[in-house]
């Protein structure tokens, strides 16, 4: 109603603009001087206050212009009167100084005088007629402000089921029951149960929250409305509320149906948080948007899908039950989601033999669904650029490099002596992490610039861990200064290189001690996250949660750490200074050796045999490769697995 109230007011402005500019057009065009008859005309002449004359041919009408100063005094400029014979009329106006002109009368006149005076009319009116039209027809835009801007995905336009959205099982079980719930709802109605009125889709950027909201409006194969959070907040208090309004009104005429809200939290967050105050407008459709999900009339048939990163900022309201009931946490995938993420995304790629999505999937801890796609995209990008027939295993490494440090930077300049330091220093992480028990296995190591790195030391995880040990926390700070260490013990002077080990290692040990309890201090946390400054929770209510005494014993505790992590790296690389070396000579001479290189030189091989080795390794590949072509005649070739020599 208060809509509609807006748009009639809104057009009856415009109605009364238009009259206006009209009127206002014709009182610039036709300023005629209103009771001027053929005496004032005879006066106004010998007074000297007629510009001109004209005579109008066939007809006894005199029409002419007074002098402009004399505008105010006549009220006018123009005017038009039946006057005396044209003879008599000449004579007079050649006794007082005026040559009149003579005009012929013709048809056109009244055409002329039609546009003239009617058109502008006729275009207002002309307009407004088509932009009523638009409006009915619903194709305008012009007073659609208060609309919603969801858009209404069918069931054959975009279609996307569970069987393609992979790497989520614990979600899809959950959303399973609200699909089954839309196709069958008297199954649990009879037993008292009620529909749920709102799932709140949690988790990372890129782990497919979209894609699941989409895949239960596949599955269920109801209507299904999406829109952004950013869609309902506009500059204009209670624009957002009227979407809000509109939105439920379209899924009510449609119901059973689903609404995906996607980024929530851009319309959702706390209201009243934040040091500059409340924001009216979103606050207001937050309050709509609370009142249509759970108020005095409540949407029956329309389940709400909503997905956020950030749950930690939604009104509490928001949350409770009868609103949002469920939350399902979509996290990133785990090693098997990964692998079966990349065989989703790897159908549509030809693969060579030797790639081995299982290994890929091992490599790329961390990763969500949207990186494993770009993932095998820029492996595709590699080997076209190639001109390869099919995607190798060479292909998913160098992508995998690319998209976690950054392309190759092979054209900035190092001198040799930087090159050597560089060598020694991931030759130390290497030979660290091999003698430590407990990390993750060297995967490559590489001297060629990449990001902001100069060197790269990467490991590859067995299997994956959810939980940290003491002993491998330790290990880890250990392995994060074998760089630092081979410096000191090579060159005896250390360099600036280490500065990102040296801050990953110190917030290991402080963790250690302040959260994680594994100090001599006890299982006690000393430091807590704080909240978010711009929700305004606990702004300068940040109290020390420790006395100084204590905070010089955490202090205390994380230099022990540290020096005992530094210390067993140096008592490593002196133990088995041979060992760096042969690992440096090679860096140095192939700029980048693998986890297999890497073990033949700690166990005693010389630099020489790792050119025999990929030789090796090139002649097994190109034979894979051959009889692959001619067994599947340039069709995908399935997986063989890792090739191993």
């Amino acid at each position: 109603m208060r809509s509609t109230q807006k748009t009639l007011a809104l057009w009856f402005f415009l109605i009364i603009m238009a009259v206006f500019l009209f009127q206002a057009y014709e009182s610039k065009q036709q300023k005629a001087i209103a009771d001027f008859n053929f005496s004032k005309f005879t006066e106004a002449v010998k007074a000297g206050e007629v510009a001109t004359v004209t005579f109008r041919q066939d007809t006894s009408e005199v029409v002419g212009e007074m002098k402009p100063e004399f505008e105010k005094k006549y009220n006018g400029t123009h005017f038009s009167i039946v006057g005396n014979t044209q003879d008599e009329g000449y004579k007079f106006l050649q006794q007082h100084g005026i040559t009149p002109n003579y005009e012929r009368a013709d048809n056109g006149g009244f055409f002329q005088s039609l546009l003239v005076n009617w058109l502008p009319l006729i275009l207002i009116v002309a307009m407004f007629l088509f932009i009523m039209r638009q409006i009915q027809a619903g194709g305008g835009k012009a007073m659609s402000f208060g609309k919603s801007r969801a858009r209404l995905l069918t069931e054959h336009k975009n279609r996307v089921t569970f069987k393609e959205v992979a790497g989520v099982d614990e979600a899809k079980e959950d959303l399973q029951e609200i699909v089954s719930f839309l196709k069958d709802p008297k199954k649990y109605t009879k037993l008292g149960g009620r529909i749920p009125k709102g799932v709140l889709l949690v988790g990372s950027p890129g782990t497919g929250k979209t894609l699941l909201a989409r895949a239960v409006a596949g599955e269920a194969g109801v209507p299904f409305f999406t829109i952004s959070g950013s869609d309902f907040v506009e500059m204009f208090v209670g624009v957002g509320a009227s979407r809000v309004r509109d939105l439920f009104e379209q899924g009510k005429k449609n119901a059973p149906c689903l609404i995906f809200i996607d980024e929530i939290d851009a319309v959702g967050r706390h209201r009243g948080a934040g040091m500059g105050g409340g924001h009216d407008e979103r606050e207001q459709t937050l309050n709509q948007l609370l009142v249509e999900m759970d108020g005095f009339e409540s949407s029956e048939g329309v389940i709400m899908i909503a997905a956020t990163n950030r749950p930690d900022v939604l009104d509490p309201a928001l949350l409770r039950p009868g609103r949002f009931d469920r939350r399902v946490i979509v996290n990133k995938p785990d090693l098997k989601g990964r692998e079966q993420i990349l065989a989703v995304h790897m159908r549509k790629t030809p693969l060579g033999p030797d790639v081995d999505a299982s290994k890929i999937a091992r490599g790329t801890p961390g990763f969500s669904g949207a990186d494993l796609e770009n993932l095998v995209n820029e492996a595709a990008l590699v080997a076209a650029r190639s001109d390869k027939k099919y995607l190798e295993m060479e292909d998913f490494e160098k992508a995998k490099d690319k998209v976690t440090m950054g392309a190759e930077r092979r054209s900035m300049v190092i001198s040799d002596e930087d090159k050597k330091v560089t060598a020694y220093h991931e030759a130390g992480h290497t030979l660290v992490g091999k003698k430590l028990v407990g990390l993750d296995p060297i995967h490559k190591v590489t001297i060629i610039p990449r990001g902001m790195a100069l060197g790269v030391t990467q490991t590859l995880p067995e299997k994956e861990s959810v939980s940290l040990s003491k002993s491998k926390a330790e290990n880890m700070i250990a392995f994060l200064f074998g760089g630092r260490a081979a410096e000191e013990l090579i060159f005896k002077d250390i360099t600036t290189g280490a500065g990102n080990d040296i801050e990953r290692a110190t917030e290991i040990a402080r963790r250690m001690v302040c959260e994680w309890g594994m100090s001599k201090l006890g299982p006690l946390a000393y430091e807590t996250r704080d909240n978010p400054v711009f929700m305004g929770m606990g702004y300068g209510n940040k109290s020390k949660e420790y006395s100084d005494a204590k905070a010089q014993e955490i202090d205390t505790e994380v230099e022990k750490i540290i020096k005992q992590g530094y210390d067993i790296s140096i008592q490593i690389l002196r133990d088995h200074q041979d060992a760096l070396e042969r690992l440096t000579q090679a860096l140095l001479e192939y700029e980048t050796i693998d986890g297999h290189e890497v073990d033949m030189l700690v166990n005693g091989a010389a630099v020489a045999e790792i050119e025999k080795y990929r030789n090796a390794k090139k002649d097994s590949n190109a034979a894979i490769m051959n009889a692959a072509e001619k067994k599947g005649s340039g069709d995908p070739v399935g997986n063989t697995g890792p090739v191993t020599i």
